[in-house]
């Protein structure tokens, strides 16, 4: 096995292991962890691509930090989310929660 099959078998096996979590979870800190998962097998996935096929360019990693950066303001975001379904419904199990309504 070459070092690129097994960096791109440890980002599929992590991103198989975060769509579980999103699939199977109910509450929804573990649902945004599981995203968060996802997000950086992409990345191990996009950087073993740059490493082993463009021979380094920096380009992917440039690529890989905008995504880090998109991720950590999806953070922040879905936090004030769940807060604010946690003072209003008092739970973040999210088959509790049926409306947006209060």
């Amino acid at each position: 096995m070459t070092p690129l099959q097994g960096l791109l078998l440890l980002g599929g096996a992590l991103f198989s292991v975060g769509l579980y979590g999103v699939l199977a979870r109910r509450n929804a800190v573990l649902v945004l962890m599981s995203i968060e998962l996802m997000l950086n097998a992409v990345n191990v996935s996009l950087i073993a691509f740059v490493r082993y096929i463009t021979g380094g360019d920096a380009t992917g990693q440039v690529l890989v930090v905008f995504i880090i950066t998109i991720a950590a303001a999806e953070v922040g975001l879905a936090l004030a989310i769940i807060l604010r379904l946690f003072r209003n419904w008092d739970t973040i199990n999210l088959d509790r929660i049926t409306t947006l309504q209060q």
